[in-house]
């Protein structure tokens, strides 16, 4: 699947049975594939009231067809076409740990991005600061469930126990780890370990860009 062929809409549509599966099997007449789907539920249900339903999809030759299908179901009061999020915020990093580092590597990964973007490409950057073994292992295995993420960044003063589980799962999913040179088990689990906080951020956006010559994978179980 590529992301250069997604195409989106916002379905406004009652939240009652059936709709949904009126809804998705409408996109299966149509040869349609979903890959993402999004429901956002408004509180406060009245007559009036109708709920966001994100959908991305691909294989359709003639988006309009299935446009015209969907707003004539029972339940959808309208379907707006829209710019994919892959198109709009591109790939994502993800940076996880503690407060300061986690700022140092945004730092870092936010001006090359910058780099990049002005050049044309997309990539975001999303970081979330976190202390407590159990609360980094949560966030750690939840980047697999996250849309787009393309590579994660490890950020912190000590990890390790469940957190190097994690990591060991997220890598298996198919996403690659930097993780700063710290204490613990999580550098001997990472694919790459970086000693600076800014180079790290660089490495990572690097390595997600289309145009970048470095590769994590080159250099997997090295230490700078």
């Amino acid at each position: 699947m590529s992301e250069d062929n997604l195409k989106a809409v916002c379905i406004y549509a009652r939240n009652k049975k059936g709709v949904l599966k009126d809804i998705s099997g409408t996109f299966a007449d149509h040869d349609a594939n979903i890959v993402m789907i999004h429901l956002e539920t408004i509180q406060g249900r009245g007559e009036d009231v109708f709920d966001e339903l994100y959908v991305e999809y691909e294989g359709v030759v003639e988006p309009d067809g299935l446009l015209q299908a969907l707003r004539s179901l029972s339940g959808v009061k309208d379907v707006i076409e829209h710019v994919s999020f892959g198109d709009i915020y591109g790939k994502r990093v993800i940076i996880i740990g503690g407060g300061a580092q986690v700022a140092q590597v945004a730092m870092g990964a936010v001006n090359e991005a910058d780099r990049h973007n002005i050049r044309g490409e997309r990539i975001s950057v999303d970081t979330i600061p976190l202390v407590g073994e159990k609360t980094l292992m949560q966030a750690i295995d939840a980047v697999t469930r996250l849309p787009r993420v393309e590579i994660l960044v490890l950020a912190g003063s000590i990890m390790g126990g469940e957190v190097s589980q994690s990591v060991d799962r997220v890598k298996r999913a198919g996403i690659p780890v930097i993780a700063l040179n710290m204490a613990g088990s999580v550098v001997d689990h990472a694919d790459l370990v970086v000693t600076d906080p800014i180079q790290a951020g660089v490495f990572a956006v690097m390595h997600v860009s289309k145009i970048a010559v470095f590769n994590v994978y080159r250099v997997r179980g090295r230490k700078f």
